[in-house]
Order: structure tokens, then sequence, then C-alpha cells
């Protein structure tokens, strides 16, 4: 009698680690999805933000600097992240690390 609860107990045991398992896995690609959009956000908001400062202060003010130095720092996290950044001129990731950094001094 102790035998078959001691079994019936493992064998919840094993369909509850299942379970969580399964479900682990079911959250990750969302969770990967919701951790690139930050990723392209972050990016977006730089890029919006070295524009501002190069329209009220100048190409090469110091708050534009400040704001490439922004910019290149959000790519950064990406890569070291996800080996990618979000172009945000194309529109499209990219997976070579390939930026260049003065590409808001020609627009």
């Amino acid at each position: 009698m102790k035998t078959s609860r001691l079994l019936t107990a493992i064998m919840w045991m094993i369909s509850g680690a299942v379970l969580i398992g399964l479900l682990s896995l079911a959250t990750a690609p969302r969770l990967h999805a919701e951790d690139y959009d930050r990723c392209q956000r972050r990016i977006q908001h730089a890029e919006h933000e070295l524009h501002e400062a190069i329209e009220k202060h100048g190409r090469h003010s110091r708050q534009a600097d400040h704001e490439r130095r922004e910019l290149h720092e959000a790519r950064e996290r990406c890569w070291r992240e996800y080996h990618r950044w979000w172009d945000e001129h194309e529109q499209r990731w990219r997976q070579e690390r390939d930026w260049d950094e003065r590409d808001h001094d020609r627009d």
C-alpha cells in the first residue's frame, strides 16, 4: 500500500516536471522576441536622439557627439547580446558588425 502511494507521488512529480519543462519551452521564443524588440527600440530611440541633437545643435556639436556615443552603445549592446543590430535606415536586422559610426554625418 505504501509503495503504491510512493509510486503515485513520484508519477505526479514527474508529470509536474514534464509540464514545467514544456511550458518553459513554449515561452522561450516569445521572451527572445521581446528581447529583440527591446533592443530595436533602444536603437530607434538613440537614432531619434541623435537626429534631434544634430537638428538643434549641429552635426559637430558636443551634444551630437554624445548621442553618437549613445547610439554606438545601443548597437554594441545588441551585438554583444544577440550578434545582430537593428539598422533603422534599412528597417531590418543586420548580422554583420558593419555599422558606420559617422553614417549620420552624411544624411
